[in-house]
């Protein structure tokens, strides 16, 4: 099926490419996404955890809402995570379309970082975490 440019454009900047078809992310933008520190502990975090809402992710990275909102939104533009909307809460988890290589790079990272700071802590908040939603949010 061939879509027009302008539904591309369209699907892209509301949806992702990853609803178009499957996932293929170029390196350098991966690795790029990672390198910054609130990126990199919010991906390890849903790898663990499979979806977490936004007041999880700010809880236990200890960062404020709109930090964490706006390298949610940098993910999600860069296809690595998709959100569910429930009522006024976001949830958010690992693109499923994800390539393998990209499942494989994140899973040995936490597997090697769960236990070193600052994702030690951040495991650590989010297990304490009071009221934590059980599929419902609180924020």
């Amino acid at each position: 099926m061939k879509l027009a440019p302008g539904l591309i454009y369209m699907l892209y900047h509301i949806y992702g490419l990853a609803y178009i078809s499957r996932m293929n992310i170029e390196a350098s933008e991966f690795f790029k996404q990672l390198a910054d520190g609130t990126r990199l502990r919010t991906l390890l975090l849903l790898q663990s955890e499979g979806e977490l809402c936004v007041c999880e992710l700010i809880h236990a990275i200890s960062e404020s809402q709109p930090k964490i909102s706006r390298h949610l939104a940098t993910l999600r533009k860069a296809g690595l995570v998709v959100d569910r909307k429930e009522g006024v809460w976001v949830h958010y988890r690992l693109n499923p379309d994800l390539p393998r290589w990209v499942n494989t790079v994140l899973a040995e990272t936490l597997s090697t970082s769960a236990e070193q700071q600052p994702y030690k802590s951040d495991f650590t908040r989010l297990s304490i975490m009071p009221d934590r939603p059980g599929g419902r949010c609180c924020a």
